[in-house]
């Protein structure tokens, strides 16, 4: 794998400690600027409000130029609204800044894994994606808690400021390590809106708004699953998320292993397994050990669905993928709003700490249902899967996603 795989990694271990950091920050922040908590809590929502603004904004603004440039263009732009964040003086300034912070996300990562895939062999596409989404699942087992602790004691400035230096080293790793990567001769705004003409890509989307809301309804929620119901103390509960970090990580880069050899098979199976691990977390979460191991599994199984979903949107997209794949940045952020929200109404009926992993349990198992159903509708199409496109395996002399260099002679249309 190319070392500016490790660039994008940099800039998403950064997003990943910025995105989810905020959580464990709400205290310091609500003190610092007089407001209460749950008021503080309206900017994980200005976060999610940039992310959905600007993954098809910027994308629509980017259409047509240099991977790369907009590459740098975008993490600069996370670098620079996480320094207003750091600087700003009161709630609502605060609030506007994480609103900037958010646009480039989505953008980011449509573009870094189009980047990705462009930079290795068709064959090793889906895991040059894991890789660069490695960032954002280590960011959950070092960045979020160091950053916590670090705001616990310096307060949360200093770790939005250590943020800016991650962000910035992620920034100049890209100038230094990504090649320069042209955009598609056909590259244009019209060209990338053509690709949501095809059912297929719709279908991939709602695997993730539907099937990957399932982890977030647990995720929203394991806290409390972890203190009301397995007995932990407060202050272990870092510590199993750390767990739950590490199943995250190597479900990323299994899914996208298992993805190069077999796309459609892996989505499926990703969804099937989330789906019995998070029914199997409601069992296991009256003991401590137990629910720690099962943590773990509910982490690996939820994000090997990543890299195969985002390369599956990819492939759908054919020639267009940039701002289909930063939709899926979109649609992931309507998964965890969705899950949380059907999570909590779980709770509200008075159904236990355990039944948002069973309402997840089921959102899971609705993302399979459509998988499958978009598997079967493949078969069905006279001209095959992808338009002549085996899904099983990434074919060996197939072009890089997005590009649109003439075949070979000799090479099948």
């Amino acid at each position: 794998m190319p070392l500016a795989l490790v660039a994008l990694a940099v800039t998403a271990f950064a997003i990943g400690t910025t995105e989810f950091a905020a959580m464990g920050l709400l205290p310091q922040v609500a003190d610092d600027l007089g407001v209460s908590i749950p008021q503080a809590g309206w900017l994980i929502s200005a976060y999610a409000v940039g992310v959905v603004i600007g993954a098809p904004l910027l994308t629509a603004l980017a259409a047509g130029r240099p991977r790369k440039a907009v590459l740098v263009a975008l993490a600069a732009l996370f670098a620079t609204g996480n320094l207003l964040c750091a600087l700003a003086p009161e709630f609502w300034s605060l609030a506007a800044a994480r609103v900037v912070t958010g646009l480039p996300h989505g953008a980011f990562f449509g573009a870094g894994a189009v980047a990705a895939a462009e930079l290795v062999a068709p064959r090793l596409r889906a895991r040059a994606v894991a890789v660069m989404f490695s960032g954002l699942t280590v960011a959950n087992i070092v960045g979020v808690p160091a950053a916590t602790l670090l705001g616990q004691h310096l307060g949360w400035r200093a770790t939005m400021l250590v943020v800016v230096a991650i962000a910035a080293a992620g920034t100049a790793a890209i100038v230094r390590l990504v090649p320069e990567l042209p955009a598609p001769a056909r590259a244009g705004l019209r060209h990338e809106l053509g690709a949501f003409r095809s059912g297929q890509l719709w279908l991939a989307l709602a695997t993730v708004v539907f099937g990957c809301g399932g982890f977030f309804a647990c995720y929203s929620y394991i806290t409390p699953l972890l203190t009301e119901v397995s007995g932990y103390a407060t202050g272990s509960v870092t510590l199993v998320l750390a767990l739950f970090g590490v199943g995250m990580t190597i479900g990323n880069l299994l899914g996208g292993f298992a993805a190069d050899r077999a796309l459609r098979p892996t989505v499926c199976a990703a969804f099937v397994l989330s789906a019995g691990s998070l029914a199997l977390l409601a069992v296991t979460a009256h003991a401590r050990w137990s629910a720690a191991l099962t943590v773990v599994l509910v982490g690996l199984c939820g994000f090997a669905i990543v890299p195969a979903v985002q390369t599956l949107v990819m492939r759908q997209a054919r020639s267009a993928p940039t701002l289909a794949s930063a939709t899926v940045q979109g649609a992931f952020n309507l998964a965890n709003a969705q899950g949380a929200y059907f999570g909590g109404l779980a709770l509200d009926a008075g159904l236990g700490w355990t039944s948002p992993t069973l309402v997840g349990s089921g959102l899971a198992a609705s993302g399979a249902a459509i998988a499958l159903a978009a598997w079967a509708a493949d078969h069905r199409r006279p001209d095959g899967a992808d338009g002549g496109v085996d899904e099983g395996a990434a074919e060996p002399d197939a072009p890089a996603v997005g590009r649109t260099e003439p075949a070979p002679a000799g090479a099948p249309a």
